[in-house]
């Protein structure tokens, strides 16, 4: 880290580019980061827990709830909202993956979809960790095809909906306040989105058990059996999968950024290793294959951010289209997937070990790689934005 607070594989100087007070807010971040969450992250994921006593914490660097101006504590830009990803998910991606649930998943299908009283009613506590939030689209038979496929259902009758079906690999929905659930409509077949709290009747979340990635996340099996959900908390502004495409979007480029953050911290952890073991007689830092590992990390680093940094300038000028989240996403998960391989590789055998500060990396990886969007959805996405011709099955 330079004395400027920059990054040592920050190369091209993107941190530049923040205004002053998001320059100082992302300081502050990392600064929580380094002394709150990362001594306790190696021993969290292993347990496979989550440290909800960091949430007040975490709320209080003001990076939960920015874009949305009921809950948030400065202006700020979509680059600042994206850096504060990297400076998360390069201590715990899967603190990181909590906070993009409760702010951009969450709040973001509340900011885009909701009504101007839901808004003011959840947005500024959600912003102050006071209330947590989940997002239910994904099923156990509709991943890629949510679109098409949702079973979850919405019945209206009179002033009530009823929803009944199943979620899965919902982050945060074991402990969470409230669930963003999405459900078809039975009567015109449109995607509707409704606030389920953690009370209601029918409502069910247990655990995922025995993941090998992201465990600090506590992601969920939801059932709904029945669920009467009111009118008053539909959000009033969604009645489409079109609509709800608008919430994905920037939350598609906060994946890119997050992978770039996983990417950042396993080729610093790397670097740090390579100066400090020794093998015949040298830092193996010293040696060329090593050094050709870590200059093209740096690269594919380099490169992502710069993809990440563009995505957010088009967010900012209203340009943004889905195709460039789509590349985004798929990009930086890619480049971050080769990245910590090799991180792993310069750590030999002791790169599967957590002690050494590369296997959390390798591990989460995996489940960045594949979340909002898997790779060949969101190439297809690029696809079909390049020809003209749509190849979804």
């Amino acid at each position: 880290m330079t004395a400027t607070g920059r990054l040592d594989a920050d190369f091209y100087h993107f941190q530049d580019l923040l205004t002053p007070v998001e320059h100082e807010a992302a300081l502050r971040l990392r600064d929580f980061m380094e002394r709150e969450v990362r001594p306790l992250a190696d021993d969290y994921w292993d347990r496979a827990e989550f440290p909800h006593h960091l949430v007040p914490g975490i709320a209080a660097t003001g990076v939960i709830g920015t874009a949305w101006p009921e809950s948030r504590r400065f202006e700020n830009s979509a680059l600042f909202r994206g850096w504060a990803a990297v400076e998360i998910a390069r201590v715990d991606a899967s603190f990181a993956t909590f906070v993009g649930v409760t702010s951009g998943l969450a709040m973001g299908a509340i900011g885009v979809g909701g009504s101007d009283a839901q808004r003011a009613e959840w947005l500024p506590p959600m912003g102050r960790g006071e209330v947590i939030g989940a997002f239910g689209l994904t099923e156990p038979l509709a991943g890629s095809d949510t679109a098409r496929g949702l079973r979850t259902t919405a019945t209206r009758r009179g002033d009530t909906w009823i929803l009944d079906g199943a979620k899965r690999w919902i982050g945060n929905a074991t402990f969470a306040d409230i669930t963003l659930i999405w459900a078809k409509d039975i009567d015109d077949g449109h995607v509707k989105g409704f606030i389920v709290r953690k009370d209601a009747p029918g409502f069910k979340a247990e655990k995922i058990e025995r993941k090998q990635s992201l465990r600090g996340v506590q992601n969920a099996d939801i059932t709904l059996t029945g669920v009467e959900v009111p009118e008053a908390d539909r959000l009033q502004r969604i009645d489409s999968f079109k609509d709800l495409a608008g919430v994905l979007g920037p939350t598609r480029v906060g994946v890119a950024w997050e992978a770039m953050g996983i990417a950042l911290g396993a080729h610093e952890a790397a670097v740090r290793y390579a100066k400090e073991r020794e093998q015949f007689g040298r830092p193996i830092a010293a040696f060329q294959l090593i050094q050709q590992k870590l200059a093209e990390n740096l690269a594919d680093v380099t490169a992502g951010l710069a993809v990440c940094v563009r995505a957010a300038q088009l967010e900012d000028a209203g340009e943004r289209r889905d195709e460039h989240a789509a590349m985004a996403k798929a990009f930086c998960t890619a480049r971050m997937r080769d990245v910590v391989a090799r991180a792993r590789a310069v750590l030999g055998g002791n790169g599967i070990q957590l002690d050494h500060g590369v296997a959390r990396y390798f591990a989460d990886a995996e489940a960045v790689y594949s979340y909002e969007g898997t790779y060949d959805m969101n190439t297809l996405i690029v696809g079909r934005a390049v020809t003209g011709h749509q190849a979804f099955v």
